[in-house]
């Protein structure tokens, strides 16, 4: 299940970062740590996630703070707070920010796999129902043309992006770009 899951974790407490990390890779995910808020942001710019552990207080710009970032940013990205200094109140706060789950430290792995696995769930449920809102409209806009136009477009396309090999490519940025 976990093989290929891209997970940020930011913790600014770097022996905790390290141990969490370590535990994740040896279940296959794929883990990038960012110990700072700003870290983690640049680190989502670029690693094109699929889920993030993130702790709230953290000097500099603090956990809620990268949550409403990353939750903006990035639209199929899901969030779960990992924290040592939890309250109600924060949890509530963050849900309504957009965090898919709230776990306490000290926290059990067992039940940090399986909010994992669901987020990564949650995912791509929100992702596949996009990607069929996307295509019902390509249909609809496609049944308006004629196969004269929609031969042209085709033609059109080709000469953009000649080999099957490109189109494939390019279709996998396009799906880079939503993470």
């Amino acid at each position: 299940m976990s093989e290929g899951i891209r997970v940020l974790i930011v913790d600014d407490e770097v022996d905790f970062l390290n141990s969490i990390a370590k535990r994740l890779e040896l279940r296959d995910f794929d883990v990038t740590k960012a110990s700072r808020g700003v870290e983690a942001i640049e680190a989502a710019r670029t690693g094109g996630f699929d889920l993030a552990l993130l702790d709230l207080k953290m000097p500099g710009i603090d956990g809620e703070e990268v949550l409403e970032i990353l939750k903006q940013e990035h639209k199929y990205l899901e969030v779960i707070i990992l924290t040592g200094h939890g309250s109600i109140d924060s949890a509530v706060e963050c849900t309504k920010l957009g965090a898919f789950g709230y776990l306490s430290k000290p926290y059990e792995l067992d039940r940090l796999l399986e909010v994992l696995k669901e987020a990564y769930e949650a995912r791509l449920t929100k992702k596949y129902a996009d990607d069929q809102e996307r295509l019902s409209q390509i249909m609809a806009a496609t049944e308006e043309l004629s196969a004269e136009s929609i031969l042209k477009k085709f033609r059109q396309h080709m000469v953009e992006h000649p080999t099957p090999l490109s189109v494939l490519k390019a279709l996998r940025r396009l799906d880079d770009d939503e993470k």
